[in-house]
């Protein structure tokens, strides 16, 4: 059982407890479940008990154990642990590696958006400032992911080099007052620290990184260090990873087989990891049951991930998100493809789909944020 199909899973428990007059709230349109925090068990948690506490009229925990009563009943779910003040821990049969990169794979880039429009409809404001207008361009990508409808504004004409070198795209501009209305539910001012410095000069990708990056309240830094191709750069970081994870594609094509989505049972055997060649150790040494403690709940909870991001209006997080997968991946990377004359092996097969559904994940979080994710570096 994927995320996905756990998030539709927990959402059929509400609509039953719904039905059956055991709550009397507005089902949501979607849950969101993630890897459990501090105090949680289990495989994922959700505080979907919390979210519908206040409108059903009951404690939260009360909501809690109406809704494990259902989930308990769902073929695949173990167990439901209720913790705190009513987190719903689930406990899955199959943990669902194989299952989560076989659906990374076939949705592509677009894993972890919205099943389809919302309905939601907003509008982004900007000042005329540079980094205003590249995270608003940022948030408005976010938003669509999971289903809005974006209009973005700013409150003069934006220097061509915003447009045409950032590739920030601004619908409209002018005094909020003095633009054609717009039906939106919610109109929001992107107002981040501004830049002390023109980023134009690193160019789009690393401009791009550089204001999008730190935290909205968090001045950026305009410095060379983000066009450097070393290990202490998080932007080389995460575009080096997805270079990897394609040139391993092509090179276990060359070898005669391509990956195959699996439990991943063979990273067991992942034995032997060392640093990349050139690079000094980007790739740690590390115990090969980390590969699957941290790589694979990070792309579990990269849906989560946009759709905070989005909520909350802070591309910071994304990026963020970003390096740490791209960090967690690159444990993984020299030991896909078999070495001297060992052959192909099932373990190599799923090894490559956990590879590749880690670069797709880099991928589509890097077009998200508007920076390209070249195949080779």
């Amino acid at each position: 059982m994927t995320p996905v199909e756990l998030s539709r899973t927990v959402l059929r428990a509400v609509r039953r407890a719904v039905d059956g007059g055991e709550l009397s709230v507005t089902v949501p349109g979607r849950v969101v479940v993630a890897p459990p925090g501090p105090g949680g068990c289990g495989d994922y948690a959700t505080n979907i008990a919390l979210q519908l506490a206040r409108p059903a009229g009951r404690p939260a925990d009360k909501v809690a154990e109406i809704l494990r009563a259902h989930l308990l009943d769902t073929p695949g779910v173990t167990d439901v642990v209720v913790t705190g003040p009513g987190f719903l821990n689930i406990s899955l049969r199959d943990s669902g590696s194989g299952a989560l990169v076989e659906e990374i794979l076939r949705r592509g880039r677009r894993y972890g958006w919205a099943d389809g429009p919302t309905g939601e409809i907003v509008q982004l404001h900007a000042p005329h400032e540079v980094r205003a207008v590249v995270v608003t361009d940022a948030v408005s990508r976010l938003l669509r992911s999971q289903g809005a409808v974006v209009r973005n504004t700013c409150e003069a004409r934006p220097e061509p080099e915003w447009t045409d070198l950032l590739g920030a795209h601004v619908d409209a501009f002018g005094a909020p007052e003095a633009l054609a209305p717009l039906d939106a539910h919610v109109t929001v001012t992107i107002r981040p620290v501004p830049t002390p410095t023109d980023p134009t000069p690193l160019g789009r990708d690393a401009a791009r990184w550089a204001l999008l990056h730190p935290a909205a309240h968090d001045r950026p830094r305009i410095t060379d260090e983000h066009l450097v191709q070393r290990e202490g750069n998080p932007l080389f970081r995460v575009r080096y990873t997805h270079a990897r994870t394609r040139a391993l594609s092509r090179n276990a094509a060359d070898l005669g087989f391509t990956a195959e989505p699996a439990a991943l049972a063979g990273l067991e055997g992942l034995g032997g990891l060392g640093g990349l060649e050139g690079l000094g150790g980007l790739a740690a040494p590390g115990d090969p049951g980390d590969v699957r403690r941290s790589l694979i709940p990070l792309l579990a909870d990269h849906p989560r991930v946009l759709a905070q991001a989005a909520a909350d209006r802070a591309p910071d997080r994304l990026a963020r998100h970003l390096v740490t997968v791209a960090d967690a991946a690159l444990t993984l990377l020299p030991g896909v493809l078999p070495r001297g004359d060992e052959k192909p092996s099932a373990a190599h097969r799923a090894r490559l789909a956990l590879a590749e559904a880690a670069g797709t994940v880099l991928a589509g979080g890097l077009s998200l944020l508007g920076i390209d994710a070249p195949d080779h570096i």
